[in-house]
């Protein structure tokens, strides 16, 4: 059987990290596997600077040479000379990248989103195949693009499962060492398309459910999954087993070591997932597959920044009824909103959404036709799932707490800071 490794943008940030990668890979070769590898270091932030760049009129950005530069330097620490094939494999994505931005006549951000941000996987894929070959790690190399069909919504495209298993049954030999890109899929018209913000994940279980794979491993740099992120949190620990459905709450909470779409499908066929650290590989980091809670049994905290508390309420102070709140999840919805949390009385409802698409103010302008609309941007949404009373005073402290709502393992509230 096949395992499925990740490698996200942290592992191959640079050349160091490469060759880390295939230390990884020589500590586990005693099984076929398929390799999946997100743009190196900070690359999709930096091609989103590009975006911006090319959306603002620039045709050919300074930004990009930034971009360039950085594969540059990676290149340089892994290969003797300039002369070998994958300078020049490099150099005709990024010729590519630059035809796109001279003929393109879309103005749709998410459209041109996709088509540019998506060069940071395929780049980052080439360097690592060649080098992995340098390494007599013979791998063959696959464009995600041919396998993975979506529909066509752009920055956060929905598989089209049945095309997906189809492409890659057919084209996908198991019996290889395979590598390819996460994050990114086609449309019916071939266009690029991209999974959502860390959706490498996701693109890893895509490929375990079609090849039923014997496990998924996400290699980060992290120990495993921990109880709360230590970039937020104090003296966090390593959860050594999820189960799916304890990983499926906390990632629909927020917690940012598994994406909130990767762990369905993998459910569905029980195929086990690994968290394991690329600084250490030997460990075998967090465990989730079928079972029951966590262990250990341990509260554990999530944060989500920059979020928007709105309150709403009736003009003529009318009841919130299944009217009034079917009309509010239908803007919701109309202007791509992520809801995280809801508290409602007879006359007023309150709501706490994710603004990741820039559309407040559109919904804003709309809501404010039918309802009285507050609104404060830059509040942090806290959750402590399997809570305990001093895990609540801890948290609460030194914080204005704006909205709370507990329910039977899980408590949650809005901050201003």
């Amino acid at each position: 059987m096949i395992e499925v490794y990740k490698f996200g943008g942290a592992s191959v940030k640079d050349a160091e990290g490469v060759k880390n990668l295939v230390r990884v890979l020589e500590n586990n070769k005693d099984k076929n596997k398929l390799i999946v590898v997100s743009a190196m270091g900070k690359t999709t932030n930096a091609l989103e600077v590009v975006v911006n760049d090319y959306l603002n009129g620039l045709q050919s950005p300074e930004s990009l040479s930034e971009v360039k530069l950085f594969h540059r330097n990676i290149l340089d620490g892994l290969f003797h000379h300039d002369q070998e094939p994958v300078y020049f494999k490099v150099d005709q994505l990024f010729t590519e990248l630059e035809n796109f931005l001279q003929h393109n006549k879309s103005n749709k951000y998410d459209f041109v989103y996709d088509q540019i941000v998506s060069f940071g996987e395929l780049i980052s894929t080439t360097i690592v195949s060649d080098y992995l070959n340098t390494r007599n790690i013979t791998n063959n190399w696959l464009d995600a693009r041919d396998f993975i069909k979506t529909d066509s919504t752009y920055r956060d495209a929905q598989v089209n499962w049945t095309r997906t298993q189809e492409k890659i049954l057919d084209l996908l030999d198991p019996g290889k060492l395979n590598i390819t890109q996460g994050f990114i899929g086609s449309d019916s018209n071939n266009f690029t398309t991209t999974l959502g913000r860390e959706g490498s994940d996701y693109s890893a279980a895509i490929f375990a459910y079609c090849l039923n794979a014997e496990s998924v491993t996400i290699w980060k740099d992290v120990p495993g999954v921990l109880n709360a992120d230590p970039r937020y949190f104090e003296k966090a620990q390593l959860l050594n087993k999820i189960s799916y459905e304890e990983a499926i709450e906390l990632a629909f909470y927020g917690a940012s070591v598994i994406h909130p779409k990767t762990l369905q499908p993998l459910q569905r066929k029980e195929i086990p997932l690994f968290v394991r650290s690329f600084m250490d590989p030997i460990p075998m980091g967090t465990a989730v597959s079928k079972g029951d809670g966590i262990d250990p049994a341990i509260p554990c905290f999530i944060v989500k920044k920059n979020q928007v508390l709105i309150s709403l309420s009736s003009l003529d102070f009318s009841f919130m009824v299944e009217e009034n709140i079917s009309e509010i999840f239908r803007l919701f919805h109309q202007y791509q909103m992520k809801v995280d949390l809801i508290q409602n009385s007879a006359i007023s409802f309150r709501v706490c959404v994710d603004n990741k698409f820039n559309q407040l103010e559109k919904l804003v302008q709309h809501l404010k036709a039918r309802f009285k609309v507050n609104y404060k941007t830059g509040v942090s949404l806290y959750t402590i799932r399997h809570f305990s009373e001093q895990a609540i005073t801890e948290l609460e402290k030194d914080k204005v707490v704006l909205l709370k709502q507990l329910t039977q393992n899980t408590v949650q509230m809005v901050t201003e800071n």
